[in-house]
């Protein structure tokens, strides 16, 4: 009898146990997805602004976002970790598949040096904030300070670098523009001409004559499209002054080219597809010198629609890749083959591939490796 009693017991707490652990998946699984689908998908949630000039006024930057979510989303409030950065929001709520925008204004008076503040984006969709950033270098104001600034040296001309790097560019039809800082060292006034390059590059001075001492900027524009090449780009222009010091100066312009997604609703972000990587950190292990290493790594498209892979660039002319099939149809698997020639090189070797797509949840991919050679 007694047997016959504990058996039924334990088998109900057994049942009860078992009920308890599927449920505690339930939940941990949900706030996995909750915490990797995130409601609003900004554009870029980092922003530099650069050099920027001390008494030129504040700066401002629109981040764009759009509302993937299934239901509107009103923002509550944003809060900036300094009195110096003045936010603005849509007011609105977001409806799903539109869009909407946080934007801040840094004031650089009184405040020289590196800058990195933060926005604090609350919803009245969860809990969870999104943390924005903008940073950048004011610059100190004075001549003396200025001109130790202005490093790279062009006739009479100074700039804070030595060549213009636009960062990210869409592939849009469109001049999407970035302003560097310009300095005139020299004792006479000098004025912009002309500047040669490939077509969707241009470039202009603001303002075109700078007096001596003056500082402005030269604002180089990138059409994205019109390269029609995806990844880190490397282009060169020259400008055209009547600087005696030296008439034409010659820069590289980098830029990093992305495909530009529009706003999506969840049904289309649904149908989308979706590019997986199995493995992004590989070892490629042991060799010598000259003696070149292999590895491969499997890609999949577990979206809906068929997947395109635009472009896998390695970050150094010691790696070569290729890829097995560039269109996927949902389900549909390939590989890419990656080698490294470590050259003249030895020690440890850190590269990565970087793998561009038509998936608009993460159109950039990033694949590393190691390898060591002897």
């Amino acid at each position: 009898m007694y047997q016959n009693y504990v058996l039924p017991l334990r088998l109900k707490n057994h049942s009860r146990m078992k009920r308890s652990i599927f449920l505690t998946l339930i939940i941990y699984c949900s706030m996995v997805q909750a915490q990797q689908l995130k409601p609003l998908k900004f554009l870029e949630e980092i922003h530099d602004f650069g050099y920027v000039d001390q008494g030129g006024g504040p700066v401002s930057y629109s981040f764009q976002f759009a509302n993937v979510s299934n239901r509107p989303i009103k923002i509550l409030s944003v809060q900036a970790s300094c009195g110096c950065t003045t936010p603005d929001w849509s007011k609105e709520a977001v409806t799903p598949g539109t869009s909407g925008f946080i934007q801040a204004s840094f004031d650089p008076k009184g405040r020289p040096g590196f800058f990195n503040k933060s926005l604090t984006v609350t919803t009245d969709f969860d809990s969870n904030p999104v943390v924005l950033q903008i940073k950048g270098q004011v610059s100190s104001g004075d001549r003396k300070s200025s001109e130790a600034e202005f490093k790279s040296v062009n006739g009479s001309w100074r700039l804070k670098m030595s060549s213009f790097n636009l960062g990210k560019v869409y592939m849009k039809d469109e001049f999407a523009a970035k302003e560097f800082p310009l300095l005139n060292a020299g004792d006479k006034p000098v004025t912009f001409l002309k500047a040669d390059g490939p077509s969707y590059i241009r470039a202009d001075a603001l303002p075109k004559t700078l007096k001596p001492g003056e500082t402005g900027k030269i604002r180089i524009s990138y059409n994205g499209k019109e390269k029609g090449e995806y990844g880190f780009q490397s282009d060169n222009i020259e400008i055209h002054t009547d600087d005696a010091a030296q008439p034409v100066k010659s820069f590289t312009v980098y830029a990093t080219l992305e495909e530009f997604f529009p706003v999506l609703s969840p049904e289309d972000v649904a149908k989308a597809p979706r590019l997986s990587i199995t493995d992004t950190s590989l070892d490629l292990g042991r060799t010598k010198q000259h003696q070149a290493l292999t590895g491969e790594v499997s890609i999949g498209n577990t979206g809906r629609s068929e997947l395109v892979i635009r472009a896998v660039q390695g970050n150094c002319s010691c790696i070569t890749t290729t890829i097995g099939k560039e269109k996927l149809k949902p389900g549909e698997n390939s590989t890419i083959k990656i080698t490294f020639d470590p050259q003249d090189r030895i020690g440890t070797h850190q590269k990565s591939v970087t793998v561009y797509s038509n998936d608009p949840q993460a159109p950039v991919q990033r694949i590393t490796f190691t390898a060591y050679t002897e």
